[in-house]
This record gives C-alpha cells, sequence and structure tokens, in this order.
C-alpha cells in the first residue's frame, strides 16, 4: 500500500481526533499522534528501514500534533474563549 507523504499529517490528525473521541485523556494527544506517526511510518512509508520509518514517524506525528494545536488555539482564540485577562 502506497500512502502519498502529503496525506500523512492529516491522517494522523484525523486518527488523534478520533481517539479523543473514544475517551483518550487530553493530555496524551501529541503522544498518540507520535505514536501513530510511527505506526504509518514503519508500516506504510518505510517499511524497509525502519529507523527511517521511525524518524520519519516521529517528525509527522509532531507536526500533526502542532497543527492540531496551532488550529484549536486559532480556533479558541476566534471564538473568543482563550482570552486572557489583565491583572489590576
Amino acid at each position: 500500500m502506497n500512502i502519498s507523504e502529503t496525506l500523512v499529517v492529516p491522517i494522523i490528525v484525523s486518527l488523534t481526533q478520533l481517539a479523543k473521541e473514544l475517551g483518550l485523556p487530553k493530555k496524551f494527544y501529541a503522544l498518540a499522534a507520535v505514536v501513530i506517526g510511527i505506526i504509518i511510518g514503519v508500516f506504510f512509508l518505510e517499511p524497509q528501514c525502519i529507523k527511517t520509518g521511525v524518524f520519519k514517524g516521529i517528525v509527522y506525528g509532531l507536526s500533526a500534533s502542532g497543527l492540531y494545536s496551532g488550529a484549536k488555539n486559532t480556533i479558541e482564540q476566534v471564538n473568543g474563549k482563550n482570552v486572557k485577562k489583565k491583572k489590576k
């Protein structure tokens, strides 16, 4: 099975979101993204070289984690949920 590497990050974000819906605690989202990335890297992207697959998986997992976090923070800012109040 050949997966285009441009689709890996959205796939990881989607699977992490699925894990969230299934009850994964919030503090494990980044770890889940990295683990999913490693699995995709080893089994689908670089099955012939495990070290390269693990490295690519970590990179894609961290990228997906940052994408998810950045998008979430942006949406919260737009909706006004995460507005910091000034101390008097």
